[in-house]
């Protein structure tokens, strides 16, 4: 369910997918951090952008590996490490309708983002407030939960994403997610 939060732009809706955080050797190849869980499938997408200074422009990448516990990718059509060095520090972002499709009942977690959170208090249904990001802690991932207009209370709340367990229920089309959770907790 792992991804970052969507970025839009004269495309639609972005994903970013990672980060060139450095040079690799002197051939071209950077090393990047994914975004993507697992950290290989940054490779996979064969439709990337880049992000300079607020514009988007392909890249390519014509190569890649799994390096220690990040990637290593070549740019295509750079063969040295000074070209390569100016890619550092830029964002890579691929287009959503490019992402694989989930299992019924898994979602990224850009469809959680702005879903309405309710639970049940005394068999009264209780607005808790709007997922606004998730959390990855390696156990579970966690849903932020910030109060909105009409929520019960003005607290953040961070509710783990157990489902079955604490998210009972997931309705896209009506932005919700019902949970087993108590108000003060």
């Amino acid at each position: 369910m792992s991804e970052p939060g969507p970025a839009t732009g004269p495309s639609g809706d972005l994903i970013v997918a990672g980060k060139i955080t450095g040079c690799y050797g002197t051939r071209g190849w950077v090393k990047i951090h994914s975004y993507t869980e697992p950290p290989e499938n940054f490779l996979v997408f064969g439709e990337w952008l880049l992000r300079r200074r607020g514009v988007l422009e392909p890249i390519e990448f014509d190569a890649g590996k799994r390096h220690g516990k990040g990637l290593v990718a070549h740019i295509a059509g750079v063969d040295d490490r000074t070209l390569a060095e100016s890619f550092r520090g830029l964002e890579v972002v691929v287009k959503a309708e490019g992402l694989p499709p989930l299992e019924k009942g898994e979602y990224y977690w850009r469809q959680l983002q702005g879903l309405q959170v309710w639970c049940r208090e005394g068999g009264t249904r209780v607005l808790l407030g709007t997922v606004d990001y998730l959390i990855e802690t390696g156990a579970n991932d966690v849903l932020v939960v910030k109060a909105s207009p009409d929520s019960v209370d003005d607290r953040e709340r961070l509710i783990p994403y157990l489902v079955d367990d604490v998210v009972t229920r997931v309705d896209l089309d009506a932005g919700v997610i019902e949970v087993e959770w108590f108000l003060d907790e």
